[in-house]
């Protein structure tokens, strides 16, 4: 999957607005579009190169992140932490914001049935009342 066709996946599910700067993607639960940019918070973003962090090395052609926020339980649970941070289809802690429960990975493939799963897990976790 690549960047356009995983930015169109976020953008499907409902109340989601996409939001782009710089070639990354920011997926942000707001169903009625109100509120206000300092509260919005992407349950989902795709990044695409190394202007806020180099961990991932995203500066190598092709290569994006998927970063998904979690459950803290769920992301413990299904994380490597032990995966190098430039590993292409592993799902690891992010590499600044996964004791906050964020997961994240490069170019998902084979790895794709379970991050479709984390997707949906992310959303539903956005979308709690």
């Amino acid at each position: 999957m690549d960047v356009e066709e995983l930015r169109d996946l976020l953008a499907g599910y409902p109340g989601t607005w996409m939001l782009e700067a710089n070639g990354d993607h920011f997926a942000v639960h707001d169903p009625d579009g109100t509120t206000p940019p300092a509260q919005q918070r992407p349950w989902a973003t795709i990044v695409t190169s190394n202007a806020y962090d180099d961990g991932s090395d995203l500066d190598r052609p092709g290569v994006y992140r998927l970063n998904l926020g979690l459950p803290k339980a769920l992301a413990a649970e299904v994380a490597d932490p032990d995966a190098p941070l430039t590993s292409l289809d592993v799902v690891m802690p992010h590499p600044d914001y996964g004791r906050l429960g964020f997961v994240c990975v490069l170019n998902p493939s084979s790895s794709w049935p379970r991050v479709q799963e984390l997707i949906d897990a992310a959303n539903a976790h956005a979308t709690r009342s």
